[in-house]
């Protein structure tokens, strides 16, 4: 984090009725934003300028899940330190939004990328980055993460007015209504339409895959190059990771920026249902049967609607697609939670073969 004003305000970094509502009783403990983790050291963010914070042991020992863990936008209550050096984390407030998705690699456990984000910068370039299927799952998980969603359309400078009108409308069908920017983070064009979204409060966090000019988007924004950049590769357009941890960062009009790492896998984690589709599931109710699978049932509203030319046919072939991917996440995520609850007993039962009986008394 840079270095930041002691006159920010609460509101200025974020600060909503809906957080302020969690202190409770801890009215002894003091309100402030993770910026970064390194390691077991955060660094944070309040009226009172930058600060270290740390967890105490029996924090991480009474979580279940890392997800629980403090994260990049997330708001903790802390305890100052006696030598005013670093402060101890107490608590952390319960999140207004999360940007989540299951780890990488073949651990069933969830990522929490960004927390209490309002706006989600949906960012892919316009080279041989584009891939309308990456956008579609990126959408996904915004939708469901109760963030706004905006794709951003980056490396403008590369391609003619006509390549770029054919890409917006290969999109189109995956958007629903999401609002879609062309930026150039070389010569600025476009930028001034992403400054509407970073105003005094406002959190905004960029998301996509490596090359596609996040960091070039951010330095831009915040006004000074607080973030490296790299070139990508000619014949395919991806990039190195020039940023390998997420920050958040204060931008001069008052908003707040997230830059993250480079996404390789983007598996959806959701324990709310699928969000974004509500096109075809608003006309899954019209269908005859509550049980239809939209494929050869008499009177199926949805496949009536793509015969009109009224749905993409390609927009079902994803929602059956995303079906099938929760199903398989709510299978796994019952299979992790038993496994979960067995240790938990193995523990229980441990602990209660352990405690002294009358004999050893």
């Amino acid at each position: 984090m840079t270095e930041t004003d002691e006159l920010n305000t609460l509101e200025s970094l974020g600060w909503r009725k809906f957080f302020a509502t969690q202190i409770g009783a801890d009215t002894d403990l003091l309100p402030a934003r993770v910026c970064r983790q390194d390691l077991d050291r955060y660094h944070l963010v309040g009226p009172r300028g930058d600060i270290a914070g740390i967890l105490p042991g029996r924090f991480r020992i009474e979580t279940t899940s890392k997800a629980e863990l403090p994260t990049v936008g997330d708001w903790v209550l802390y305890r100052p330190g006696a030598d005013g050096d670093s402060v101890v984390i107490e608590r952390v407030l319960a999140r207004k939004s999360k940007f989540s998705r299951k780890e990488a690699g073949e651990r069933f456990e969830e990522q929490v990328v960004a927390a209490n984000v309002d706006t989600v910068f949906i960012v892919t370039g316009l080279d041989n980055n584009f891939n309308v299927g990456r956008i579609e799952r990126y959408l996904v998980l915004a939708w469901n993460s109760g963030a706004r969603p905006v794709v951003v359309l980056s490396k403008a400078d590369l391609l003619t007015d006509e390549e770029i009108d054919a890409r917006r409308e290969a999109l189109a069908p995956v958007l629903m209504d999401t609002p879609v920017h062309v930026v150039s983070g070389i010569d600025g064009d476009g930028l001034d339409a992403l400054r509407a979204y970073v105003t005094d409060g406002e959190t905004v966090a960029l998301l996509g895959s490596s090359g596609v000019g996040k960091s070039t988007i951010v330095n831009a924004l915040l006004g000074y190059e607080r973030f490296e950049t790299g070139e990508v590769r000619e014949g395919d357009s991806k990039g190195r990771h020039t940023t390998t941890y997420r920050e958040l960062c204060v931008a001069p009009t008052g908003g707040l920026l997230i830059d993250t790492p480079g996404m390789r896998e983007i598996q959806i984690w959701s324990e709310d249902g699928l969000g974004g589709f509500d096109d075809v599931e608003e006309l899954a109710t019209r269908c005859r049967f509550n049980d239809c699978g939209h494929d050869s049932e008499p009177g199926c509203a949805v496949r009536e609607a793509v015969e009109r030319g009224e749905l993409e046919a390609a927009r079902v072939e994803s929602w059956h697609k995303f079906q099938r991917e929760l199903q398989h996440f709510e299978e796994k995520h019952d299979a992790a939670a038993r496994a979960e609850r067995r240790q938990e007993w193995k523990k229980f039962s441990k602990s209660i073969r352990k405690r002294p009986t009358k004999r050893d008394v």
